[in-house]
């Protein structure tokens, strides 16, 4: 059905470069590339705040609002979503940073 890994020949981004030239040569030396120009710390210090704020200054993730809704006479109360008038948290800075998940170090324990 499927090819053995000994016949298989894909692109592993991690393979040695002794074997000669090819497409596999050419990931593994991308991978190995330092970017050019100014230095980018490894470290995030702020994010996008994934709350909102509503009309009254409340912050959450979701807002809800009670509705009456009268159904064969009986009333019921029933929770609707809002979606209207809440505004985003915006930049929300980060205690302690985090290490960049673009940032190519393997971290393990001794």
């Amino acid at each position: 059905m499927g090819a053995s890994g000994s016949k298989a020949r894909g692109l592993w981004p991690f393979a040695s470069t002794a074997g000669g030239g090819g497409p596999e040569a050419a990931v593994a030396e991308q991978a190995l590339v330092r970017p050019r120009g100014r230095v980018v710390p490894p470290f995030v210090f702020t994010r996008r705040g994934s709350m909102f704020y509503d009309e009254d200054g409340d912050l959450a993730h979701e807002f809800y609002e009670e509705t009456i809704v009268t159904k064969n006479g009986q009333k019921r109360a029933k929770l609707r979503r809002v979606h209207k008038n809440l505004i985003p948290q915006g930049i929300v800075k980060l205690d302690p940073p985090r290490i960049h998940v673009d940032f190519p170090v393997i971290l393990y324990e001794v």
